[in-house]
């Protein structure tokens, strides 16, 4: 008995010391630290292409450097740089059957110098009608590597707006491109068209920092948010111009800091852990698509991608969410992992969403990566979702910094035997 006592109380004391040290690391008083400086005002929004993104990729490099994190594969610093193209339309001319083609009844999702059609047979017809639900039926369209001449109904005549804005935002370079026509004509028997486009070559960064694994350092656990959002806009008749993005998605980088500074100071993964902010989410998921090509999808055992973690889950604090629960046992590894606590992690409650897919976890979950994305913000409809989702008013404030920091010590303790190779989630079924 006594010595079933001493093993009781040893345990009890390791223990005990183990929450100090995770506590003295991850607390509420260093997630505002982090946070309030990711989503302050002289961050401009951190939207791609401005100075502001600049700034926040620096700080976020000054704390990797403070973790002593490595660079990652042979870089050089802890920026990834990678180019884009930017295509504007300085030459339109064509027309569909009698009706002229202008840059005002077309877009261009490409990164071509030169596009010319001279009839429906050159590129694939797509045909978007009035009673189409317009996102369903054009978002698909952006994945497929092939040329298309999409018709679109003149009832759209809003969203097409949104589609030339989209067009004329810089892309991968690639060899196809997607035409899109408003008009009224869905059923044309001519079609010419000939556009020259002025091009710019634009420059992006993540930032990325690595612990080096020990026994298994071939084999990649990844932990990520996206750092950009949507910069400066038009005033809110309550708030400044600023969308400051507190949640969305300084909350899931201040994560991803403070899990590098957590596990730099353990030093007991026998895997290989990369941190990883990324850019352009925003616009296309840019970032997360880089990076992912530049891994073996088979070295990468899990993906921890943590967007919106700044206010209480449906179920209230010390919940969260896990995407594509059903599509891994990741998912059930992590809350075995945290038994006895009073943290609990639940399955994707918005299907209808398709969130497994609108986030950086995407690109490695389709090559067959468990890559999950932990959340707690509510995506229901209004007026059940969140009410600073993409606006001016996602501020520090609307956060509460305490259940930041036991969702982040969560995400901690349940990587453990991830990390530590003993546990290996099964992989999800690759997208053909």
């Amino acid at each position: 008995m006594k010595k079933l006592l001493v093993t009781f109380a040893t345990g009890f004391v390791s223990l005990f010391s183990f929450a100090q040290k995770i506590d003295k690391i991850i607390n509420p008083t260093e997630v505002e630290r982090i946070e309030r400086i990711l989503s302050a005002d002289d961050m401009q929004g951190r939207k791609t292409f401005t100075p502001g993104i600049d700034k926040a990729a620096d700080f976020i490099a000054a704390e990797f450097a403070k973790s002593k994190l490595s660079y990652f594969g042979n870089l050089k610093s802890y920026f990834q740089e990678f180019a884009m193209t930017k295509s504007k339309p300085v030459e339109v001319s064509g027309s569909i059957d009698n009706e002229p083609l202008t840059t005002d009844n077309i877009a261009a999702n490409t990164t071509a110098k030169e596009i010319s059609i001279n009839s429906l047979k050159d590129y694939e017809v797509v045909i978007i009608r009035a009673t189409d639900t317009f996102n369903r039926k054009v978002f698909p369209l952006f994945e497929l590597e092939k040329n298309l001449l999409i018709l679109v109904d003149t009832a759209h005549r809003n969203r097409f707006k949104s589609i030339q804005r989209f067009a004329g935002n810089a892309k991968f370079p690639s060899g196809v491109s997607q035409v899109f026509v408003l008009t009224g004509n869905l059923n044309p028997t001519a079609f010419n068209l000939h556009i020259k486009n002025e091009q710019t070559a634009q420059y992006l960064k993540n930032v990325i920092g690595v612990i080096p694994g020990k026994s298994r350092k071939d084999e990649l656990v990844v932990f990520s948010g996206h750092y950009d959002h949507l910069g400066i806009g038009k005033p809110d008749k309550n708030q400044d111009s600023i969308f400051n993005g507190a949640n969305d998605d300084a909350a899931g980088t201040t994560a991803v800091m403070m899990l590098a500074r957590y596990f730099g100071e353990m030093k007991n993964n026998e895997r290989t852990l990369i941190f990883v902010a990324f850019t352009a989410e925003e616009i296309g998921g840019f970032g997360s698509r880089y990076f992912s090509k530049q891994m073996n999808p088979d070295k990468v055992v899990a993906m921890f991608n943590i967007e919106m973690i700044g206010t209480e889950s449906k179920w209230g604090t010390n919940s969260a969410y896990i995407t594509g629960y059903e599509k891994s046992d990741m998912g059930k590894i992590l809350q075995a992992n945290l038994e006895g606590s009073k943290f609990h992690f639940e399955p994707d409650p918005y299907p209808k969403q398709n969130l497994f897919y609108r986030s950086d976890n995407a690109t490695l979950a389709e090559l067959g990566v468990p890559a999950h994305t932990i959340s707690t913000s509510k995506m229901e409809e209004a007026p059940n979702n969140e009410p600073n989702y993409h606006k001016q008013s996602d501020e520090i404030g609307t956060l509460d910094m305490n259940n930041m920091a036991e969702i982040i010590k969560a995400i901690a303790l349940s990587s453990k035997t991830i990390i530590s190779g003993k546990d290996t989630p099964s992989r999800v079924e690759k997208v053909k």
